[in-house]
């Protein structure tokens, strides 16, 4: 059997969903990058996984500033590491697109904001196309497919991979894999913590879900570092 271990990137800076706040420092990286916070959470989830495995075949994540540093915090905690990959089909639906209504307001009440984007992924589900022309609902999930099918491919006998990528996209394939419907999707998309672990096997008879979402490692760290966003 082979193992897959897809990880959430770590918290990112709010301007990653289209928000500027004054405290977002764009200057320690490009638009998107991890916070301080985001950094330490990669790194744990590093230590956390060093601790059960001795290393990884592959590892993957998509293009996004908060997917590549992740993937990096995490591989940091081994010894040694397969040269990373990058795949644009593990990127994040682009809420900037989807969502066309974003203020520090907004961001800074956690519930409202979250409510906006619920509304407008429940539009995007329906069939509504972002007014920029960017990707549909079903050209996501087709695309989410794609990159999955592909990574259970590496994930062949014996092989241990790792994906970095985000809360849509992996809650987009564990929905696929269970026929969950493409409205119910963003529920689970939205209890993912950032740098939380999903295992999955792969074995003959296709690919098995063990865990969804784990992120105790964060939870104790100096009173806790788990975050949803």
């Amino acid at each position: 059997m082979g193992t897959i271990y897809l990880v959430r990137h770590g918290q990112a800076q709010a301007n990653a969903y289209g928000v500027n706040l004054a405290d977002d420092v764009i200057a320690d990286g490009p638009i998107g990058s991890l916070t301080a916070t985001g950094l330490a959470q990669a790194a744990v989830t590093g230590k956390l996984l060093a601790n059960q495995i001795p290393g990884f075949t592959g590892a993957i994540s998509g293009d996004l500033p908060r997917q590549s540093q992740t993937l990096a915090g995490v591989l940091g905690a081994f010894d040694a590491a397969p040269e990373p990959q990058v795949d644009t089909r593990w990127n994040e639906y682009e809420l900037t697109s989807v969502m066309t209504s974003r203020s520090a307001e907004d961001y800074a009440d956690g519930k409202s904001f979250q409510k906006g984007i619920d509304a407008a992924l429940s539009a995007w589900v329906d069939g509504a196309t972002p007014s920029d022309g960017s990707e549909t609902y079903a050209q996501f999930a087709q695309r989410v497919a794609a990159a999955a099918s592909d990574a259970m491919a590496q994930a062949s006998s014996g092989k241990t991979l790792l994906v970095v990528s985000s809360a849509g996209v992996i809650a987009q394939w564990i929905s696929q894999l269970y026929s969950i419907p493409g409205q119910t999707w963003p529920a689970l998309a939205r209890t993912m913590m950032n740098a939380s672990v999903t295992k999955l096997i792969v074995g003959a008879s296709g690919v098995n879900l063990v865990s969804f979402n784990e992120h105790m490692h964060l939870s104790d760290i100096d009173g806790g570092i788990a975050t949803f966003r």
